[in-house]
Order: C-alpha cells, then structure tokens, then sequence
C-alpha cells in the first residue's frame, strides 16, 4: 500500500491518522509519509522515497537507524524471551551504566515512558516534601500526565492551545508556570507559595519550543535558589540527556539536580524512562517506602539490552562522532545565516534548531514569532528534496553517528536552496 492509502486508512482508525498529535503534519499543511523502514541516517518510506533524517525519533537515535550492534544485542535477548514480569540481570548492567555517567543518580527506577518516569520523579519530591505545588516553565513538555499540561511546548503548542481538555481544574491548580531562563520569576514564585512548592522541573536546554541553550548563570542560581527554599530541583533530561554532553546537561554545566529523569536514549529506540536521585532520596519509593510506583513492563529486558549496548557505543566513539558531524553541519548553517537574514541557530551537544526568525530565541514567546506559513513551505522544500526536519517550527532536530559528511553537504545545499525560494 501507498503511504497516502496508508494514512488515509489509519483516519479511520486514530486521532487525526495517528498515534501521537505532531506526527499528523497539520502544523505544515501536509500529509506524513508512513515509514516503511530506517536505515542508518535515513527514512524510507512506503512509496520508497528516501530522506534524510533529522528527527531520529525525537532524539533516542544518536546512533542512527538500525545500528547492527545494538541489534545483534536485541535479537539475542529476543531469542531468550521478550517480557518477564520479574527482575533480570539486565536491568542491573544497564542501571550500573546510567549511574557511571549521572552519578547523582545513586539508585534509579526505570519505566516503560519519560512520562511515567516525570510523574514517579514528582509524586516522590512531593513524598520528600510533604508539599503539593510544582513549579515549572512556560513551554517545556514533561509529558501528558494531567497536571504537567497547563502549558506546553511541541506538540500542544502546535495544535495552538497552553492546555488541554479533560485537565481537571484541581489538578491544573497544583502547577506553577513561570518563563524559560527567569530567575526573578521562579525567585518570586517560591516566595509567594513559601513552604508550599515541592519541586521545580525544568529542561535545563529546553526542547520542546526548539531548542533553548539556559542562560548564564540561571541554572546555579535555581539550584540556590531550591535549596534555599527546601524545594526538590528536578531535572527532566529525557531530551537534553546524552546530547548535551554524554553524561546529560548536568555533566556539561556543571549543576547538580536532586532529581534526574531520563528517557528516550536510555532504551535505544525502545520504550524506556528512568528516574533516579540519592540512595536516601530513592529509599522513598516502595517497596522500601511509602511512594508507591509500578509498572508491569518495567526493566523490559529487551529495552534493557538495547539500552546498554547504546550507550556502551556512545561512550567509545558513537557520541564523539555525532559531535565531528553536529560541528561539520553548524559550520555550513553559520554559512547560510551570513547570507540570509530571519535565521536563527541555537545547538547544545547533538540537538538543534534552526529557527526561521530573528534570533535569539529565549523562551517560548520568542519561538513563537516564527511564520508559520513559511515554515510549512519550507518544511515541504525540504521534505520533497529528501530532507526529513520535524514538522513544527517548536521541535529540536537532531545529529546522530549515522549521518554521513555527504549527506550533511547535501543538506545544507537543499537548505541555501529552499532558503533562496523562501526569500
């Protein structure tokens, strides 16, 4: 079947054709491709056009589609079974791994979503507290859990709404919002619900309104700032985690979070979230204490496998040359933009965004002046030259080990040449 019959089936069968919102296009007034498979830094899809990717699954791929290690490693799991239900020695090596490069992550529980792991991180910062207020930033995207979609970035600011239906008031009132890199807000907010906030989350480099590097010393200051207060600073690195340096932006800046979740590169590609603190912080959680937390397919041994055998190529080469390559594609936009005006490019590590405003861009109002008509014909540009970006003007792209020098010349040139038709 083509894609278009594909998508025009799965209409009748999902939301809008799909099974998460921005997959649907409708940012770009398009129609998606259906994938038929992915094959180291590319897309094919049902048609079998072939493209480019800059996506790569919204981020768990920094080593490409497909990567004949980490599948070796998968099917041999696979040949010995696919869900347990109870513990498996994988679960251990994987933990060991993630506890190498986040060290404040003494002990950890591992879930089947960054989601999951969002609302076990708070759910014990509140348990830690005794305190129910969370404060968090306008346009960062912590999952779909009720109280955490008073305001959003990617996917809910596409669909033009700070929030979502079904969202009971109750539960909505429970979260602060305060603006990306302010200091001053966050300073205020903890004053005025003095005793009452049990956690600050954040993006320390946002990603869900593209990518938004913190500003100069606004991360040391929020750490202060939540000790000062006796708050939990939690650290939602489930995007940020293993792009912004290997061991995540807390490696890179230097600042320690009480709370770290992960997600997304942790699995591979496969179906994985984590959170983890203090051996005394984690000792809170059953069944050692009293924040409960389950989930039947956590530790799945397949997502274990895949996960440490990701990361275990990481650490040798996979990270340091997807970093050669970010480098080698930075240099040809920094090219572009001395050339055409209304750019903008912002990168941490291996995660990117070129804006197509005037920059800089520091939070999600200035993410939002980006038109997002000629964003849609340039999305459309590129994509028909194959050339896959995320279809939202609010989402990171990203550099994986798989993308070939070639490839990234390729891009650059479609970019020059989609950027002249745009002007």
């Amino acid at each position: 079947m083509s894609s278009s019959s594909i998508f025009k089936e799965a209409q009748t069968l999902f939301p809008g054709g799909v099974n998460s919102p921005v997959r649907a296009f409708r940012s770009v007034k398009s129609e998606p491709f259906v994938v038929d498979r992915g094959e180291g830094s590319r897309l094919v899809d049902c048609d079998g056009g072939s493209y480019i990717d800059y996506v790569m699954s919204w981020g768990p791929l920094v080593l490409g589609h497909g990567n004949p290690e980490v599948m070796g490693a998968v099917i041999a799991t696979l040949q010995k079974g696919w869900s347990y239900g109870a513990p498996c020695e994988g679960e251990n090596l994987l933990a060991l791994k993630v506890k190498e490069l986040y060290p404040s992550m003494e002990r950890m529980r591992f879930t089947s979503s960054g989601t999951e792991a969002v609302m076990g991180a708070l759910r014990l910062a509140r348990g830690i507290t005794g305190r129910d207020l969370v404060i968090k930033c306008d346009g960062g995207y912590h999952g779909h859990s009720d109280p955490l979609l008073v305001s959003g970035g990617s996917g809910l600011a596409t669909l033009g709404t700070s929030s979502s239906a079904g969202v009971p008031e109750a539960f909505a009132s429970s979260t602060l919002v305060i603006p990306i890199n302010d200091i001053d807000a966050l300073e205020k907010a903890l004053n005025d619900y003095e005793g009452k906030v049990a956690a600050f989350i954040q993006e320390p480099v946002n990603g869900n309104v593209g990518v938004i590097p913190p500003e100069p010393g606004y991360l040391e200051a929020a750490r202060a700032l939540t000790k000062e207060h006796g708050v939990q600073l939690v650290y939602d690195e489930v995007m940020c985690g293993f792009r912004a340096a290997l061991g995540g932006a807390q490696e890179k800046y230097g600042v320690v979070p009480d709370i770290t979740v992960l997600g997304k590169v942790i699995g591979g590609g496969f179906p994985v979230g984590a959170y983890g603190a203090s051996s005394e912080a984690m000792a809170q959680v059953a069944p050692e204490g009293p924040v409960y937390q389950a989930g039947t397919l956590s530790g799945n041994p397949v997502a274990m496998t895949a996960g440490l055998s990701t990361l275990n190529l990481l650490q040798r080469e996979g990270f340091d040359v997807a970093m050669e390559r970010m480098a080698r594609f930075e240099e040809g936009v920094k090219g572009l933009m001395s050339r055409h005006d209304g750019l903008c490019w912002q990168r941490v590590g291996t995660m990117f965004s070129l804006f197509l405003t005037d920059g800089p861009v520091k939070n999600l109002h200035d993410a939002s002046k980006v038109d997002q008509d000629r964003f849609a014909r340039f999305h459309r540009y590129l994509l028909d030259h194959g050339i896959y970006f995320a279809p939202s003007s609010y989402e990171a792209g990203f550099m994986s080990s798989a993308h070939q020098e070639v490839e990234i010349d390729y891009t650059l040139q479609v970019l020059e040449d989609a950027l002249v038709q745009l002007d």
